[in-house]
């Protein structure tokens, strides 16, 4: 048992990042009841389907759950409402400020979780009085932050700024890179892209099997006028590239981002017009698995890779 595991109530310090059109109810129980902590995305659903989601998880895990939100969510107070009449005690928040809503969840009871891309955001949500950052690196998929500090820079910066847990996120798919950000500091991890290309991710088959197969160089950061997303290349992707090369506007931008987009690509399939959203990680994911299994890869080959090294204590 470590700070994370304590804190959240689970086996191991592994979260499932709350991915838009990946992460419902059968991928965040998939992995709880694997022993690590499963997230229901809330960015990507309506207020009727997040509720739908989360009675579903609670009825297929006893163990630890959460929810993530966007904090820019449209419908925030209708799914704070939701979080809190579900009695859901577990939540991660992104995408803006956590000081509106933090004392009000923990007044409640719920633990809060915000992710952050700088050692300064961080501070400032120690103070709002977050019980943990995820300090999410330039390698990341889908929003990241304007600064592309990378995970490697980011851990030691964020754990020397802070004394709250730091949970580390970017590039983290293995049990070999969990190792190497707890050496950076961290006190646990946060993964996405590889549970996206899990069997219980509730994105297209067609996008998982795109992950799979993707190779190094294939992601990309985009739209940093707007809101800097990491996208898989495809023909939206060279839209958006010829745009910014041109130097069009933000509100040009947003124009050709239009609405439904990760949707059409992400949940639908349509892998030339949709935008993809995936982490730098995708290069050297082969295979798509069943999301317990990927929990035990990881934690064995952590614990692998850490005997390994202690023989250089010898």
């Amino acid at each position: 048992m470590n700070i994370i595991t304590k804190l959240l109530g689970i086996k191991y310090p592994i979260i499932q990042a709350g991915m838009v059109w990946c992460s419902g109810w059968k991928l965040a129980s998939a992995v709880s009841n694997a022993g690590a902590l499963g997230l229901i995305g809330a960015g990507s659903m309506k207020t009727d389907i997040l509720e739908e989601h989360i009675k579903k998880c609670k009825a297929n895990t006893d163990k630890p759950f959460g929810v993530n939100i966007p904090l820019l969510y449209s419908q925030i107070d209708d799914v704070i409402d939701i979080i809190l009449r579900e009695n859901v005690k577990i939540v991660f928040t992104s995408a803006g400020s956590p000081k509106k809503y933090t004392s009000l969840l923990k007044e409640k009871g719920v633990t809060v979780v915000h992710v952050v891309a700088s050692a300064k955001f961080a501070v400032k949500c120690q103070e709002a009085g977050v019980d943990a950052v995820v300090a999410e690196g330039f390698e990341a998929g889908g929003h990241n932050g304007i600064e592309e500090t990378t995970t490697m820079a980011l851990i030691p910066a964020v754990r020397s700024a802070v004394d709250i847990p730091v949970i580390a996120a970017g590039g983290i798919a293995s049990g070999s890179s969990m190792l190497a950000a707890f050496a950076l500091g961290a006190d646990g991890v946060q993964i996405g892209t590889r549970f996206a290309a899990s069997v219980e991710s509730s994105a297209h088959e067609d996008f998982k099997k795109l992950i799979v197969n993707s190779s190094e160089g294939d992601t990309k950061l985009m739209m940093k006028k707007v809101v800097p997303v990491r996208l898989l290349k495809n023909k939206f992707f060279e839209e958006i590239q010829k745009a910014e090369d041109s130097c069009v506007s933000k509100e040009g931008l947003l124009a050709l981002l239009g609405k439904g987009k990760a949707k059409k690509g992400m949940f639908e399939g349509d892998l030339e017009n949709g935008e993809l959203e995936i982490g730098q990680v995708s290069a050297i994911i082969n295979e798509i698995k069943p999301a317990g299994e990927i929990v035990e890869e990881i934690m064995n080959e952590f614990y692998e890779k850490l005997n390994s090294l202690l023989i250089y204590k010898q």
